[in-house]
């Protein structure tokens, strides 16, 4: 008898349960939170629909809608082109198909955004995680866990922010660097409303994970939610945004290959 080919082991996996779908992805309506930039700057679009027909006469037999959304509304993939550092790389309908599969390395630091929403991760702590787990995965997804996914029902406790602008946890400059330019994942996701921490504008550089990420042709993945449900190692993630002809990014639905036991 041949053996099973990969491919009918994956299904088979997948119909049996030993191997888990988790989606990572928050639903998308007009109560998804957005990011809120100084007024000076254009803003994003909060998303919306409008019914076309819903089985009337406007079209008796069917239902369907337009819709309106930012690129980067709700969880959504950046792609390099988004800043301005990468402004002469991929859009995110050159986006590689074979990137958008890809292994994850998850680091928790929930604990640490509870105790300080403001909370940085350095280069230190990520060598701490491979002491332990081992080396990020070579052509995968450095993936951010703070716990900020409980907030996303809120647009005021999801951007957290004050008189001082948004509170939330990241990388550090330096962090963000390292993992752009010498790490070997080709993104970082995270569940907060962008890749950068919440006080970034005021780092040197200004929104340093955007600004190494995308110079560096790398990804973003922002408003993840269930990352509580990954191991540090083994998850594989499916990112799937919509392929916008010159477009910076896309809502995307997220998923994760779990292999249970």
């Amino acid at each position: 008898m041949p053996e099973p080919s990969v491919l009918a082991a994956l299904v088979s996996g997948l119909r049996g349960g030993s191997i888990e779908v988790v989606d990572l992805t928050s639903p998308l309506s007009s109560s998804t939170p957005v990011i809120q930039l100084p007024p000076q700057f254009g803003q994003t679009a909060v998303f919306e629909l409008e019914e076309i027909s819903r089985y009337d006469d406007r079209g008796p037999a069917w239902y369907w809608n337009n819709f309106r959304s930012g690129e980067h509304t709700g969880t959504h993939f950046d792609a390099p082109n988004h800043w301005v550092t990468g402004k002469d790389l991929a859009d995110v309908a050159s986006v590689p198909a074979r990137d958008l599969i890809a292994p994850a390395a998850v680091l928790d630091f929930t604990a640490e955004a509870a105790e300080n929403p403001d909370f940085l991760v350095e280069i230190d702590h990520v060598k701490a995680w491979e002491a332990e787990n081992g080396p990020l995965p070579d052509g995968g997804w450095l993936l951010l866990r703070t716990g900020w996914d409980a907030r996303s029902h809120s647009q005021e406790a999801f951007l957290n922010a004050d008189e001082n602008g948004p509170h939330t946890p990241g990388l550090s400059p330096q962090c963000a660097r390292w993992v752009a330019e010498e790490s070997p994942v080709l993104g970082l996701g995270v569940e907060t409303v962008g890749t950068d921490a919440g006080a970034a504008h005021s780092f040197d550089p200004a929104f340093p994970c955007h600004s190494y990420l995308m110079g560096s042709d790398k990804y973003g993945l922002t408003q993840l939610q269930n990352l509580a449900a990954l191991p540090p190692t083994g998850a594989v993630v499916v990112a799937g945004p919509l392929p916008i002809v010159t477009g910076s990014g896309a809502p995307a639905r997220v998923l994760a290959l779990v292999e249970r036991g």
